[in-house]
């Protein structure tokens, strides 16, 4: 039978594993972010200094950075959430890890109760081995 500390354990790690996946995620986004900002800062460049790239016109190039403009908006407060969700779950870690450190706190303690309750006789089970004293008292 698997003790509370070890379940808790077990759920801390993946609690852990979601945290990293999060922070993956929000990673990516944030990575999707930056290219787009670089996008964008290229589209400008491209409209302000009058040479634009064969085949685009400055029109197709304002469509260009308005939809790109677009997205970075989407992306960010998509970043954003992610963020908030990043913080959640790992101030939902560090509660769980609390948790179970006084499980694992417990269990060990219980531990060594028995394991002096063997030593010194007084677990009932080790009772039941024992033989007991003579009672000197018989009337």
């Amino acid at each position: 039978m698997t003790s509370r500390a070890d379940k808790l354990g077990r759920i801390v790690s993946l609690v852990k594993l979601q945290l990293r996946m999060s922070e993956w995620q929000l990673a990516q986004l944030r990575q999707e972010e930056r290219s787009l900002h670089d996008e964008q800062a290229w589209l400008v460049g491209a409209l302000n200094e009058g040479e634009l790239p064969a085949g685009s016109s400055s029109e197709s190039i304002a469509r260009r950075l308005t939809r790109t403009s677009v997205g970075a908006r989407a992306l960010q407060a998509r970043a954003a959430q992610q963020l908030d969700q990043v913080r959640a779950e790992n101030r939902r870690v560090k509660q769980l890890e609390q948790v179970a450190k006084a499980a694992l706190a417990d269990k060990l303690r219980e531990a060594e109760k028995r394991s002096l309750e063997e030593m010194t006789g007084t677990s009932p089970a080790v009772r039941d081995w024992t033989p007991r004293p003579a009672n000197r008292n018989k009337t």
